[in-house]
């Protein structure tokens, strides 16, 4: 689709295009825009720009170092309402400070089919970037820096996705303000390769179906990669690490793929599913976290299958009366915690693993039992059900653990496992 729309733009544009030197001084950029010509180029000289901007036509809009565009505070700074439109290479401050008008430091419009934002840097708008409703949109190579003047729910996001089919927000560095990538009420959409520090979700999804979030960084934020009220989403290759909260949550999320994840050092949970159904995870590696996976409120019929569970306080966190199997055709999860055997040499264990006991059902219902873990009483009811798994009440089971946990490759680089 973005392929069909440039085409129609280049035939809809000059032979000739011309080549517009815009001097630094206020309103210069509007008034070399009023006498463009679609497909021309405007090249923005070293200097600060103060004003607004509106690309109502397809034009090439570029600066270079030292090319400033400060939107004193009014509003977006450049707002594109034209298809075929290119950004590059500008600084841009100074949005206004309105959630009701989503002041933004670059906002594509409905009418901004197939814009291409690449290379700029966004310094303390309000939101760095709003695709709302463009089509085709590419976001790449962008530095956005978000607010630190509010309290981070009343910041807005680094990029803003709403109702904006095939838009790709790729490689992009974002920083501060409220959440890196908020997506809402769009589909097929895809993130890329992007790093995400002191945010308060890394990747936000509400009610966007049919995309991916693939290769990207989360260091340091609150939580890492969220999906919620959606289906049919990947989330392949990422890497969390240090997330406060979570590094993946799947919150009403149905038959989505989790794949080949790294994550590590997350205060409370690795992986968390509420009321998410019929997703695969399979090759993600999950460690050194409070809690290597939390599921709960009715999550059903999961495959769960050659992931690496290393040196998590909790493995596994999962209360039911029946037992859930997570393994396949022979071939299960690694468990640091599994002191177990291989006689044959196949690099399955030769016994089912149950990552948690009775004990840890009380301890989850009933917090208050913490108290008697050092109790004789608490060490013969956990010896007891060693020796005799009968009397387990149900939960987890791995009937072909994995000696080994398996090779993960994430972001084109080989993982290595802390110590």
């Amino acid at each position: 689709m973005r392929a069909l729309w440039i085409a129609l733009v280049c035939l809809a544009t000059p032979l000739f295009a011309a080549e517009w030197d815009v001097p630094v001084q206020p309103g210069a950029i509007a008034e070399t825009l009023n006498r463009a010509a679609e497909g021309d180029t405007l090249r923005l000289r070293p200097g600060t720009y103060t004003e607004t901007v509106v690309l109502d036509r397809p034009v090439r809009l570029e600066g270079q170092a030292g090319t400033v565009i400060d939107g004193q505070g009014q509003g977006s700074v450049i707002t594109v309402t034209a298809p075929g439109v290119y950004v590059g290479g500008l600084k841009v401050v100074g949005s206004g400070s309105s959630h009701e008008t989503i002041d933004a430091g670059i906002k594509l419009t409905e009418g901004a089919v197939g814009a291409e934002i690449r290379d700029n840097t966004l310094i303390g708008n309000l939101y760095g970037i709003d695709i709302h409703g463009a089509r085709d949109a590419m976001v790449a190579g962008n530095r956005i820096v978000g607010r630190q003047d509010r309290r981070v729910n009343d910041r807005g996001n680094g990029v803003y996705v709403w109702n904006a089919p095939g838009a790709v927000v790729e490689g992009n560095d974002i920083r501060f303000g409220r959440d890196g990538i908020f997506v809402n009420s769009s589909k097929k959409n895809a993130f890329r390769n992007n790093l995400f520090r002191d945010l308060r979700f890394a990747v936000h999804y509400m009610y966007a179906n049919n995309s991916e979030v693939t290769g990207n960084t989360s260091i340091g934020n609150d939580l890492g990669y969220a999906v919620m009220f959606s289906k049919r989403v990947k989330v392949a290759d990422n890497i969390s690490i240090g997330d406060r909260e979570h590094g993946v949550m799947m919150n009403y999320a149905n038959n989505s793929e989790i794949t080949g994840n790294y994550v590590r050092g997350t205060k409370e949970k690795c992986a968390f599913l509420y009321n998410s159904n019929k997703n695969i995870f399979t090759g993600n590696h999950f460690e050194g976290c409070g809690i290597g996976i939390h599921f709960t409120a009715g999550s059903d019929g999961n495959r769960i299958v050659g992931n690496a569970f290393i040196g998590n306080r909790t493995q596994v966190k999962y209360v039911s009366s029946r037992w859930v199997e997570w393994s396949e055709d022979g071939h299960g999860n690694f468990w640091s915690d599994l002191a177990a055997y291989d006689l044959n040499a196949d690099g399955i264990a030769d016994v089912p693993f149950r990552p948690n006991d009775s004990m840890d059902h009380v301890l989850w219902t009933q917090p208050a039992a913490k108290l008697l873990l050092g109790s004789p009483a608490v060490q013969l009811v956990r010896w007891s059900q060693s020796a005799f798994p009968a009397l387990l009440p149900g939960g987890v089971i791995d009937s072909y653990p994995l000696m080994q946990p398996p090779a993960l490759t994430t972001n084109g680089k080989e993982i290595s496992h802390a110590p």
